[in-house]
C-alpha cells in the first residue's frame, strides 16, 4: 500500500506541477528568467515529476482488480481507443491550440474532422486513453496513473480556453463559438457538421493504432486490441 501511496504523490507531484507552472507561475517567471528560461524549468521540471511517477508505478505492487474484465470490456476499449488514436493523429494539422513558438496560429474557416467532433481533439485522445486503460487494467497503480492523466487533459484543456481567451481575445471566442469543449455538443448544436475527416486523422489513426496495440505484447507482455483476437 506504501507504494501505491509513492503513485499517488508522484502523480499529484506531476499534474499539479503542470497546473501552477502553466497558469498562476509562468507570467512571474517569464518575466524573471524570460521564455527560454521558463521552458528550460518546465521541462525539467516534468521530466522529473514523469520520472517518479514512472519509478514509483514500477515498483508498486499489483493489487487485486476491482472489477471483472471479459471480453466484451475490451472489445469496447479497442473501439474507443481507435477513436482516440484518430482524434490524436487529427490533432496534429491545423490545429489553433499547438504552440506555433510566438506566431498567430491558423484558424480554420470552419470546424471539420476532428475539430467538428471537440476542439481539443488530442486531450480528449489522452483522456479516453486513460478510461479505457483504466477500465481493462483495474488496479491501484494503474487507475491512480489513468486519473492523473485524464485531469490533466480535460483541466488541462478548460484553463488552457481560458488563457486562449485572454490571449487571443479576437480569435480564440470565435473558434468557440463554431465548435465545443465536450465531444459532439457542436454537431448537436448546429455549428458544426459531422465529417471531413482527412487521411492523416483515419489512415493515420489507423496505423497508430494497430501499431500501439501491437506494442503492448513486447512491452507489457500480454496482447492489446485486436491482437487479443487474431494472434
Amino acid at each position: 500500500m506504501e507504494s501505491t501511496n509513492a503513485v499517488a504523490a508522484a502523480a499529484v507531484a506531476f499534474v499539479g506541477t503542470h497546473f501552477v507552472l502553466s497558469h498562476p507561475l509562468r507570467g512571474p517567471l517569464v518575466r524573471a528568467i524570460g521564455e527560454r528560461g521558463f521552458q528550460g524549468v518546465y521541462s525539467l521540471v516534468a521530466f522529473v515529476t514523469l520520472g517518479w511517477l514512472i519509478v514509483a508505478y514500477r515498483r508498486a505492487p499489483l493489487t487485486a482488480s476491482l472489477w471483472p474484465v471479459g471480453d466484451a470490456l475490451w472489445a469496447l476499449a479497442t473501439v474507443v481507443m481507435l477513436i482516440a488514436s484518430i482524434l490524436l493523429l487529427g490533432s496534429l494539422i491545423r490545429n489553433p491550440a499547438l504552440p506555433t513558438g510566438g506566431r498567430p496560429g491558423a484558424f480554420p474557416d470552419a470546424a471539420r474532422g476532428v475539430f467538428a467532433v471537440t476542439r481539443h481533439p488530442m486531450m480528449w485522445a489522452f483522456a479516453l486513453w486513460g478510461v479505457c486503460h483504466a477500465a481493462v487494467f483495474p488496479v491501484g497503480k494503474n487507475i491512480i496513473v489513468a486519473v492523473a492523466i485524464i485531469v490533466l487533459a480535460l483541466v488541462g484543456a478548460a484553463l488552457q480556453d481560458r488563457k486562449k481567451e485572454r490571449l487571443q481575445p479576437d480569435l480564440w471566442p470565435a473558434w468557440e463559438a463554431k465548435t465545443s469543449y465536450w465531444p459532439f455538443a457542436a454537431i448537436v448544436a448546429g455549428r458544426a457538421r459531422f465529417g471531413g475527416f482527412g487521411l492523416h486523422a483515419l489512415l493515420g489513426g489507423l496505423v497508430v493504432w494497430l501499431v500501439a496495440t501491437w506494442a503492448h505484447i513486447p512491452l507489457a507482455g500480454w496482447a492489446a486490441g485486436i491482437w487479443r483476437w487474431v494472434l
